[in-house]
């Protein structure tokens, strides 16, 4: 029995106990050696119980999504024993493998070979492995309005390869389920494996019981969202360190993103980083926008319109002091996205520096420039896109750290947002 296990029998008292089907299970299971040399060596990642026997991951294929696929079984709509056919399912461009793909803890949270699944795995799927792809790769054309009205102003030029039109741009498509490493993710952010599971187990109310009772299972599905890429010019430059990079890392922010809320700089800032990309393409290196899903601080769309109310109703008023105190009475911290997995993409995508990267924030840029990703410049939001109710967000992040840039002025204790019924 592995230290591991002793650690969780005792934190558990007994939940752990492994069962006579978990040994079984074992024993047919093919066991995943994360960062192993070839695909081979490392082995699928199966987390399908269509047959148990072969189920060598803790979770489930599609992240909050495999909820649905549940309720789909359960109403009869889907087979339980389906499997997709992957038939012209191919990624439109290859992607590695790169020399970080085997940099022992460089990747954690996604599986470098979850895009090539047909390809280097064909011979479990032709044996009856459910092996599922956990990264899709496809062409598209975005429009935006503000990227149209850039064009029709001149700032940006239709080139017919990345600005196709005066409303398309064309980009290529990364979606990526997350795909847990868990002694890489432990080791990562700096806490014991044993207390990672435990917790995991803990805080899920018990969902994934083989947390604690199956030390052997080194690799976790986490029921979250995952990263989408955006990849403007050739993306086979990525990882050519000659290619000139543009990038903007966008945690979600559904309100701003998609409606326009006023009350933060999610959506100009994703629109100046997608500007900062295109022209990067069009200038002959690549851009890029990493858009990971980690809605309000990764805090929850709930939570986040809770602290609006908070700070809307305070006596004091919506002030910059009190930005990050308000978010923390409600959450009991300010903020869960733990940017310390964040780069991993960069990694698998082979980049290695960012010539600009369209962010304030100090600690995508820490996490980065931490993981080995060199930073060249750092382009700050300029003042006349900041929506008029999102100075009291910015101040705040201002006087927390954030990088100024241009934006020398002090920050203002006058600063106030909106009322709530305003």
């Amino acid at each position: 029995m592995t230290e591991i296990q002793t650690d969780i029998d005792v934190k558990h008292s007994g939940a752990a106990a492994i069962s006579t089907k978990d040994r079984s299970a074992r024993a047919e299971s093919r066991r995943i050696d994360w960062g192993a040399s070839t695909p081979e060596q490392r082995g699928p990642v199966i987390a399908s119980t269509s047959h148990a026997a072969h189920r060598n991951a803790i979770g489930a294929h599609g992240g909050g999504y495999s909820i649905y696929r549940a309720l789909a079984v359960a109403s009869g709509k889907l087979k339980p024993s389906h499997r997709p056919d992957l038939t012209n399912t191919a990624p439109t461009f290859n992607i590695g493998p790169y020399p970080q793909w085997f940099e022992t803890g460089a990747i954690v949270s996604l599986d470098p070979w979850g895009h090539k699944v047909s390809e280097v795995f064909g011979r479990y799927l032709d044996r009856g492995y459910d092996v599922r792809p956990t990264i899709a790769v496809t062409r598209a054309h975005i429009a935006m309005p503000e990227i149209e009205a850039a064009i029709a102003s001149g700032r940006i030029a239709i080139d017919g390869t990345v600005v196709v039109s005066a409303s398309s741009v064309a980009v290529t498509k990364i979606a990526i389920e997350p795909v847990w490493h868990l002694p890489g993710v432990a080791a990562r952010l700096d806490v014991a494996e044993v207390d990672l599971r435990s917790a995991l187990f803990e805080h899920t109310g018990g969902m994934y019981p083989e947390l604690v009772s199956r030390p052997d299972l080194k690799v976790f599905l986490p029921p979250i969202g995952g990263t989408t890429v955006y990849c403007f010019g050739d993306p086979n430059r990525l990882a050519k360190a000659s290619t000139r990079i543009a990038c903007r890392v966008h945690d979600e922010c559904n309100g701003s993103d998609v409606f326009g809320s006023d009350i933060c700089t999610c959506r100009p800032y994703l629109v100046q980083g997608i500007e900062a990309a295109v022209a990067m393409a069009q200038a002959g290196g690549a851009g890029l926008v990493v858009y990971n899903r980690k809605e309000g601080r990764s805090l929850g769309e709930v939570t986040k319109f809770l602290v609006y109310n908070a700070r809307k109703r305070g006596t004091e008023g919506d002030r910059p002091e009190y930005y990050f105190k308000r978010t923390e009475c409600v959450a009991g911290v300010q903020d869960m996205r733990f940017q310390e997995l964040m780069p991993d993409v960069f990694h698998w995508l082979g980049v290695s520096h960012i010539d600009q990267l369209v962010s304030m924030s100090d600690s995508k840029y820490n996490a980065l420039v931490k993981a080995g990703i060199s930073i060249g410049d750092r382009i700050e939001i300029p003042p006349d896109l900041v929506p008029a109710d999102a100075h009291v967000e910015l101040e705040a992040k201002l006087a927390a750290g954030y990088y100024r840039g241009s934006l020398k002025r002090p920050v203002s204790a006058g600063t106030h947002g909106r009322g709530l019924f305003e």
